[in-house]
């Protein structure tokens, strides 16, 4: 568990960590320049990113695409070898760090395995020491576009080349050329992506990032850019608009899961809850962290405790979160990253079963799931922990002589869980995140208020608050979601 090795995670290291983020703030700093004219500083960005990847299969081809781009000449295909190359960098950084983290926790991680999806490895799988990039063939490794890897659903051509166009125009004007006629230029194919299911994410990524940048608008104007994120953002949809989603094919699993906690997202247009937990399989068999997600649209107006109603046609998995009970399930297919593609009808709750028993008893003990290609990257490690006998010191957690900072700004409104309640805390199951140092988010803990014990999940509330002052404060505000269901319906009517 962590508390025995948070000094071992928090040493200097990985060797090679900073170079490869260099390399990839050096190509994030000409894509907001904007290939259109390149000049010699962002040149030698893009030859330097190619240059990092010599000796491997992306070798030859990083250049070619450095030496057309740097001529004018841009192409689809050429953009996607940087996205690739850049991915392969932050692939690299993520493995690296996921092995100290692994090391620290003496958690074992079962490898990936590229025939689970089709064989190929995308860009982004490149390993953390010593190793070269894999070979995206056709430009990513994968299958050719207008075809899905993970289930083999025919996806119509069109819509990812109309994808990769508007992409294309992003890199060619810079993200300091961004304007709204720009930005507009996404619309209808983002609106024919999200008609076709096999491509909502695909759709939902896009929207994010039009979105960013419509509320940017001009970019050129802003004083400092978010290059990484959006960086981040194009690579991912340059990589997906090149052969449509990649998260390999589901396996039926049955057994017992027992939720560790929830991680609650929340923007202005949607919630998501992403549970962690440990499967323990039907017949026998190692435990398996795993997690599984489930999303609802929202407006802005749509807060705190609120934002669980939108998500009230998953009553099972809500029930066992607020109840702290175990599930059981039912052939629940289970990709091969760790990821349960949810259906409540599939599960039907349990024993009580409480999170912190769950995490001293198996979590030490249970296999974590390997990392899918195109989710290698350091902002998406999120590894849950138990950690006790600490103490917190104005926002780190202090153990051993060891610290850590608590990365409370992810704590969500609709919970009963407290900034004040953490820092009373002594006992804390959270995930281990990174972002240019290590951070644990709390999603749950167990401290003394008044000479008494309290425990606060994230989860708590999943079936409404159990506050009196939060239910009243809910009753005086009265329901928006209600409200809001009721006006649709009335349009819909009409």
């Amino acid at each position: 568990m962590l508390d025995l090795q948070l000094g071992e995670l928090t040493a200097a290291g990985p060797d090679g960590v900073d170079e490869a983020l260099g390399l990839v703030a050096g190509f994030d700093g000409a894509l907001a320049h904007g290939f259109a004219r390149i000049g010699e500083e962002p040149a030698a960005a893009l030859a330097a990113l190619a240059g990092a990847m010599a000796g491997g299969p992306l070798g030859e081809r990083a250049v070619e695409a450095v030496d057309k781009v740097i001529a004018g000449s841009i192409g689809d295909e050429h953009l996607a070898v940087l996205a690739g190359a850049r991915a392969a960098l932050t692939g690299a950084v993520h493995d690296a760090l996921l092995a100290r983290l692994d090391t620290a926790l003496s958690r074992e991680r079962a490898p990936w395995e590229a025939a689970s999806a089709t064989g190929a490895v995308p860009p982004g799988s490149a390993p953390a020491a010593g190793a070269t990039s894999p070979d995206p063939a056709s430009a990513t490794g994968a299958a050719p576009s207008g075809s899905v890897p993970a289930t083999g659903a025919e996806i119509p051509a069109n819509l990812l080349a109309g994808c990769r166009a508007w992409l294309r125009e992003l890199a060619i004007a810079g993200w300091r050329g961004v304007d709204h006629d720009v930005v507009a230029a996404s619309d209808q194919a983002i609106e024919a992506l999200l008609a076709v299911p096999a491509l909502r994410g695909l759709a939902v990524l896009l929207d994010g990032l039009a979105a960013e940048l419509r509320a940017s608008c001009p970019v050129g104007t802003m004083d400092r850019l978010p290059a990484r994120r959006w960086g981040d953002l194009w690579t991912r949809g340059v990589l997906l608009s090149r052969s449509g989603p990649w998260h390999g094919g589901a396996e039926p699993v049955s057994g017992r899961l027992l939720i560790l906690g929830a991680d609650v997202h929340e923007h202005a247009t949607v919630v998501r809850v992403q549970v962690h937990g440990i499967l323990e399989p039907a017949g026998g068999g190692p435990a398996r962290l795993v997690r599984t997600g489930v999303a609802a649209a929202k407006v802005d107006t749509i807060v705190g405790p609120a934002v669980w109603r939108l998500m009230s046609g998953h009553p099972v998995l809500l029930g066992a979160l607020a109840g702290h009970r175990a599930l059981d399930l039912t052939d629940m297919p289970l990709l091969p990253g760790g990821d349960l593609v949810w259906h409540d009808d599939r599960a039907a709750a349990g024993e009580e079963a409480d999170p912190f028993t769950t995490a001293r008893v198996l979590l030490g003990a249970a296999q974590a799931a390997p990392v899918p290609p195109l989710d290698r990257h350091p902002v998406r490690i999120a590894e849950p922990v138990l950690v006790e006998g600490y103490k917190v010191d104005g926002g780190t957690l202090e153990l051993g002589g060891s610290r850590i900072a608590l990365d409370l700004d992810r704590l969500p409104t609709g919970t009963p869980l407290t900034p004040e309640l953490v820092a009373a805390s002594s006992a804390c199951l959270g995930l281990v995140r990174w972002d240019g140092r290590w951070l644990l988010q709390p999603l749950a803990v167990q401290a003394t208020v008044k000479k008494k014990p309290v425990t606060a999940h994230t989860g708590d509330w999943a079936l409404g608050p159990t506050d009196p002052k939060v239910v009243k404060a809910e009753a005086k505000a009265g329901d928006a979601v209600a409200v809001l269901r009721e006006r649709a319906g009335r349009l819909l009517r009409k």
